[in-house]
């Protein structure tokens, strides 16, 4: 190793040096964009016909989008799942009232007055 740390920085500066003929600044508007290996006489912006199409799936999300303004589509589909969503909870509410009134018909020694309660009116509400 070499014992002289200017050594190091003056290769780093050769280096820097030898590649500002690489980049080269091209000028769009008030912005300046570093373009690698290409020359600022060649650079030109396309037009939104020439720029590459989108995959089919994008654009046809896209449109869906623009298309549906009015949200028919969605509500419909929002108000089902809404409907779905409430008979599941209504499903898990029973179930686990259904739990409960197993776990108090399994139990060996007696209950308390409030399990007692609880019980007969879980009873009454599934049967």
């Amino acid at each position: 190793m070499d014992s002289n740390p200017n050594s190091q920085r003056t290769s780093y500066v050769d280096l820097l040096t030898s590649q500002q003929g690489v980049f080269t600044i091209v000028e769009d508007s008030a912005l300046q964009v570093p373009v690698f290996g290409t020359d600022a006489s060649s650079y030109r912006e396309e037009s939104p016909a020439e720029q590459e199409e989108r995959p089919p799936g994008v654009k046809a999300a896209k449109g869906k989008k623009k298309n549906n303004f009015e949200g028919k589509e969605t509500v419909s589909q929002f108000q089902t799942m809404w409907e779905i969503k409430q008979e599941d909870l209504v499903k898990k509410e029973r179930l686990s009232k259904i739990r409960i009134l197993e776990r108090l018909l399994s139990k060996k020694d007696g209950l308390d007055e409030f399990e007692n309660v609880l019980k007969k009116k879980l009873i009454e509400e599934l049967f």
